[in-house]
């Protein structure tokens, strides 16, 4: 007797293409949908700048205050997951579902416990992979002697330190840059639909290749915020984040045609 094996193919997801005034509409949208409801976005940003003061602190605590700067501009890897919560929110008031704690919760945690897991684990990999070359570079700038704070001084006022500051950023422009590439709508996806998280970021990666002027000023919009919120203490999130993740979701509803 033989036997048929039924395999299940998943037909790539038709991208549309993105204009400069998309970005602008995706901004105007998430700045309604905080406005519309605001407690979400409060405590969904708060939770995840007081993981931000947490890790810091415990830098300050271990003696490693000189990674708190890489920490900092790295803990943006993992804010596409840490969006999910907002295109909860965006999805309720874009199919009238009434706004309430339990429903927006329920929906995050039924991502939380498919694809969407995978791709934070492959965002939460890199923040790790950007934290080591970040020790390794200050180490081996530093000839791996005991850092201490006139070390950082002396070595940032050098033509060394200049370089070692200079590749450092670079590095981690690279880095942040192929994260953006396959996470810039694969988090609203995988919560959206049921597909794989391969096939997820390969149209993340598709929409950045056919619209690299647009995807690249969404990248430099994000960068520029996290900027401001890296700025004012993790403070500057309560605001930022929260429009970013709303308008990341209507972003990737212009972006992906409905399956």
């Amino acid at each position: 007797m033989t036997t048929t094996t039924t395999i299940q193919v998943v037909s790539q997801p038709t991208l549309r293409p993105i204009k400069l005034t998309d970005l602008i509409d995706a901004i105007g949208s998430g700045i309604r949908d905080f406005r519309r409801a605001p407690q979400f976005g409060l405590v969904f940003a708060g939770l995840f700048a007081a993981g931000g003061w947490l890790l810091i602190a415990l830098l300050i605590r271990f003696n490693m205050p000189y990674f708190a700067y890489p920490l900092a501009m790295g803990f943006a890897l993992i804010a596409p997951f840490a969006a999910t919560g907002f295109y909860a929110v965006s999805e309720h008031i874009e199919s009238g579902k009434p706004l309430t704690w339990s429903s927006v919760l329920s929906d995050v945690g039924k991502a939380a416990g498919g694809e969407v897991r995978w791709m934070a684990l492959i965002t939460g990999f890199a923040l790790i992979i950007w934290m080591d070359i970040a020790a390794f570079l200050l180490f081996a700038f530093t000839s791996f002697e005991i850092i201490t704070v006139d070390t950082l001084k002396n070595l940032l006022t050098t033509p060394t330190g200049w370089f070692f500051a200079f590749l450092g950023n670079v590095i981690g422009a690279i880095i942040a840059m192929a994260v953006f590439s396959i996470s810039v709508v694969s988090f609203p996806m995988l919560f959206d639909r049921k597909v794989d998280f391969v096939t997820a970021m390969t149209t993340s990666v598709g929409l950045v290749t056919a619209n690299p002027w647009p995807m690249m000023v969404w990248c430099a919009i994000i960068a520029a915020s996290m900027a401001i919120s890296i700025a004012t203490g993790f403070l500057g999130l309560l605001l930022t984040m929260p429009v970013i993740g709303h308008a990341t979701w209507h972003l990737y509803r212009k972006a992906v045609a409905a399956a």
